[in-house]
Formats: structure tokens, sequence, C-alpha cells
């Protein structure tokens, strides 16, 4: 595992490699253009082709030989909530979580699609956790157009301390007032798209989105504004003069 690129993480940790694509905000999916290159550098877990989930149980204890308390991204290059994901493994990701939480202070972010298998495999588990979803684990949903603003809807039936929404790539305007003022999510994460064919964001959605972030009390991080010209993807992530780096809770990058 390397450093991540990824403005709102320190680290990515993939137990799980290889997703399929569910909805519009997946068509340019950088894991797709990624894997080719990892399989051609011989990088173990991406020998497949990308659309067929792989589970790397030999990267389960990964977190625990990192010392440094970290915020890490759990599965970049997956969803653990995958239906091809078995509950027992989403399971033994939780374990690792939980005891990296005692042992080394790490911070996860686990990004979804699928908050419906989330929520599922909770009310299966959730007696082995006391009832109590792990403080040191937050959890998100990814929300790209109106459409798809309703998986927030489920995922705030998860009892985490902090819930998220993603909406990168922002396709359209979008609102999300009705959820951000019952404190559906906690942080806010725009992002424009970036890479080969990148569908353009118009700025004025991200002061949109900002703006009823800043009503309801919510943090709110610009990731990128979007485009081919940066091949990492980031870029000066600038609305209105300002740069918008907020966290939930804590720092990052520390």
């Amino acid at each position: 595992m390397m450093p991540s690129s990824i403005e709102w993480t320190d680290e990515t940790w993939n137990p799980v490699t290889g997703c399929s694509r569910v909805s519009p905000g997946c068509d340019n999916c950088y894991m797709f253009a990624m894997y080719p290159r990892l399989r051609a550098m011989g990088v173990t877990g991406y020998e497949h082709t990308p659309n067929q989930v792989r589970l790397l149980p030999e990267r389960l204890q990964h977190p625990m030989s990192w010392k440094k308390p970290r915020i890490v991204f759990v599965n970049s290059m997956s969803d653990l909530f995958h239906s091809e994901v078995p509950y027992s493994f989403i399971l033994d990701v939780f374990k690792v979580m939980e005891e990296s939480a005692r042992e080394r202070g790490h911070v996860f972010q686990v990004l979804t699609k699928r908050p419906g298998r989330a929520v599922g495999w909770w009310e299966q588990h959730k007696a082995l956790f006391d009832g109590i979803w792990p403080e040191n684990v937050w959890i998100g949903t990814s929300v790209e157009n109106q459409k798809y603003a309703p998986r927030l809807t489920v995922l705030e039936r998860l009892p985490a301390p902090v819930r998220f929404v993603s909406a990168e790539p922002l396709l359209e305007r979008i609102d999300l007032t009705p959820w951000l003022k019952r404190g559906a999510v906690q942080w806010v994460i725009v992002g424009g798209e970036s890479g080969f064919g990148a569908r353009p964001m118009n700025t004025d959605w991200a002061c949109d989105l900002r703006d009823q972030s800043i009503n309801a009390s919510v943090a709110f991080f610009l990731k990128q504004l979007g485009g081919v010209r940066n091949k990492r993807g980031g870029d000066k992530a600038v609305i209105e003069d300002k740069v918008w780096r907020e966290m939930p809770i804590g720092g990052i990058n520390t």
C-alpha cells in the first residue's frame, strides 16, 4: 500500500478488487482504466478482469502494520458491499477496522453505491457489535445526480458516527437539503469528473451544494473541479476564491 493521491484520505486499502457498474457515475470509473496498468506491472490482485470481484484475505492485516494513525479509504478499487463479497468477508474487514482503532488509531472511510446491502449486512451482524457501529468507521454513498439522492435515505439507517455523501462525478445540480437538514450525513464531498471523456461539472452546481451544506452546518469538501489537465485527477479546487477542505471530525494528512 502507498499513500493515496485522493485528497480526502491518507491511505487506500483494498482487501477486495474488481467491481461492476451500477449507475451513471460509474461510466468512466478510474478503476477500469487502472486495472490493465496494475496487471502489466505485475501487482498482485489484478490478474483478472476489472469486472471480476476478487477477495484478497492476505491484505486484511495491512492496516495493523501502519504504526502512525491514518485515515484509510477502504476499497478504492472495489465496493465492500458488492453482491459478490460474502457477508462473512465483510465481517472480517470490520473486525480488522475495529481492532485497528484500538491498536493503531486508524479511521476508515467506506464508500458504497450499494447502501441497501450495507444495511442488510448490519441488520444481520449488529449483535456482534452490541448494536453499536464501530466509531472509527465512516460510511458513505455516492450520489452523482438527483435520481440517486434517495440512496441517502437508505444510508441513514446505519448508526455510524459519520455518514457522508460523495457527489463525484457531479453530473447535474442536486438538491440534498431534505437529507442534510435532518442529519442524514455529516460530510459532503464534491468533485468533477477527470480523465479521458470527462463529463464537465458546472461550478454553480458545486457552489449550490456548498451553500446547502453551510445552511445545514454540514462539513463540505471540494475535491476537484475535474477535466483532463491533471493526470493524478486533482486540481486547484477553488470556488469563489476559496479552497474548501472541511472534514467532519479530526484532521487529515497530519
